[in-house]
């Protein structure tokens, strides 16, 4: 599954943007026509935001919002409990902001393994998903090389005390 950030979305709709539009267009093409792409409600949000009031010329709100409304047929997730208690877990283990660490729990949360993003370093990686620029990963790199990167359901040694190991003689 490849989780889309808003930059990724905001891009594809900027013509202003002509290097940058037609890569994260592509993308965002590729998550629908293979039916991989997942979002979040927060990016989604985002979105609708940016594109209303911050791109020139902003696209109007009605335009915008049918946009959110075809995005919903990625089934977002939802800010929950879970998924606060997610980010909150994400932001204290990688130093993340609030706001990044809800994308990150999001794609965490959807079994994503790929998330395309800008706003990240590019290649890093945060259990199990990995960060990478629409704009420096080649859009036919074989996404089948972050399925095979993913960690187990289990990341954490069970607790108590380890198991004693024989003495060296």
């Amino acid at each position: 599954m490849l989780f889309v950030d808003t930059n990724v979305f905001l891009y594809a709709r900027h013509a202003r943007e002509r290097v940058k539009q037609p890569l994260a267009a592509a993308w965002v093409e590729r998550a629908w026509r293979e039916q991989t792409g997942r979002t979040s409600i927060q990016v989604l949000s985002e979105y609708y935001v940016n594109v209303t009031r911050k791109i020139v010329p902003a696209m109007s709100r009605e335009e915008a919002w049918e946009d959110v409304e075809s995005l919903m047929a990625w089934d977002p997730l939802p800010i929950d409990a879970r998924l606060l208690a997610r980010g909150r877990e994400i932001e204290r283990r990688y130093k993340l902001s609030w706001w990044d660490s809800l994308v990150v729990g999001a794609a965490q949360l959807q079994g994503c393994t790929l998330l395309l993003s800008e706003d990240f370093q590019d290649g890093a990686v945060f259990g199990g998903v990995t960060v990478r620029s629409p704009f420096t990963l080649a859009l036919g790199e074989a996404s089948a090389r972050y399925e095979a990167d993913r960690l187990p359901a289990r990341q954490h040694p069970k607790r108590g005390r380890p198991p004693k190991r024989p003495r060296s003689a």
